[in-house]
């Protein structure tokens, strides 16, 4: 069954200081994901050593990516990234909305890549959210409304994954909830499970949200040592299939 692996990857820099990209690979393949979502991602910083941080990790994973920079300084970039090693091309890249009047906040953007898993074209589209409520509900909307999930081309299976930095509680999640499933709500996962800080998780902020031609199997964080230590979040783990009309439940491998 195919799987989606959503992980905000800190700059690969881990919760011992360390900017070590490649535990990230490793942990990344430790769980053989079809698609995986990155958030956080530095390309051509200073501070992360010049290095192409979502190349690096899609050449150690064998997968082609795409990349879109919420933040771009001249020649220094940060953001999303969607790997995978199925065929795959770009939908839309774009900044996302942030406050009228408050122009240091972050930037935020999201990225939609159409990603074929079996004969089946699944619209993929991750992001990371702001930190400030009403920032984050701009950006919900934006991502519900015509450019995004209510375009026509966003059509069934979909899925919308990332940092969300929205807990189940939150207006954000609510608004999310009512277009798409929770995976880790899905029937078929015993209980859903904090993703930060990774060392001592406590709180669900990364989020996949899945259309209802998609029924989630399996949904878990990864707990493992390695991935405790290269990042500040957990990944989060998805399995699926693709439920096709008229034809009953029909697996996607």
């Amino acid at each position: 069954m195919p799987r989606i692996l959503t992980y905000n990857v800190h700059r690969c820099i881990g919760t011992d200081g360390r900017l070590r990209p490649e535990r990230i690979a490793e942990v990344i393949a430790s769980c053989q994901p079809d698609i995986v979502a990155l958030q956080e991602l530095d390309v051509g910083r200073a501070r992360t050593n010049h290095v192409d941080q979502a190349e690096f990790i899609a050449r150690a994973l064998d997968m082609q990516f795409h990349f879109h920079p919420a933040l771009h300084l001249i020649e220094e970039k940060y953001g999303d990234a969607i790997l995978t090693p199925r065929p795959a091309k770009l939908v839309k890249a774009a900044s996302l909305p942030g406050l009228a009047g408050r122009p240091a906040l972050e930037p935020r953007g999201a990225l939609w890549t159409s990603v074929n898993v079996g004969g089946a074209e699944i619209q993929v589209i991750t992001t990371h959210l702001g930190l400030r409520r009403d920032e984050r509900l701009a950006q919900v909307d934006a991502l519900l409304g015509p450019e995004w999930l209510g375009h026509p081309a966003c059509r069934e299976p979909i899925i919308l994954a990332g940092d969300f930095n929205a807990l189940p509680r939150s207006r954000a999640y609510h608004r999310l909830t009512a277009r798409l499933a929770d995976a880790q709500c899905s029937p078929l996962v015993r209980q859903s499970l904090p993703t930060f800080p990774s060392r001592l998780p406590f709180l669900r902020l990364d989020h996949v949200f899945v259309s209802r031609s998609i029924q989630v199997l399996r949904a878990e964080t990864i707990r493992t040592p390695l991935a405790r230590v290269a990042s500040d979040h957990l990944p989060l783990l998805v399995e699926f299939q693709i439920l096709h009309r008229n034809q009953g439940r029909a697996p996607v491998a």
